[in-house]
């Protein structure tokens, strides 16, 4: 356990954006379920409208560093090969 005074505070700021990190990834998680859920429904007005919301926070989360750029880039890959065979 830390016993300096700057290596509380540095555990007290791991632990805050520990707790951010997790909401962001959820939330990103939610958003990628639901868009894979329209594509499974064969729902290609919902599935449309989902997807550049969740490639925009894709690009987030790289900024972030919650995702790595090539995680992220599969992810958009895959994602819109799905999207597209539905046309």
């Amino acid at each position: 356990m830390a016993n300096h005074k700057s290596a509380l505070k540095r555990l007290a700021q791991t632990r805050a954006q520990t707790e951010r990190n997790r909401g962001h990834r959820t939330r990103l998680r939610h958003q990628i379920r639901e868009l894979r859920q329209a594509l499974d429904a064969k729902d290609k007005a919902k599935a449309e409208a989902l997807f550049k919301p969740t490639l925009s926070m894709l690009d987030r989360m790289i900024q972030k560093g919650i995702l790595h750029r090539n995680t992220a880039a599969r992810y958009k890959s895959r994602l819109s090969a799905r999207l597209n065979a539905l046309s």
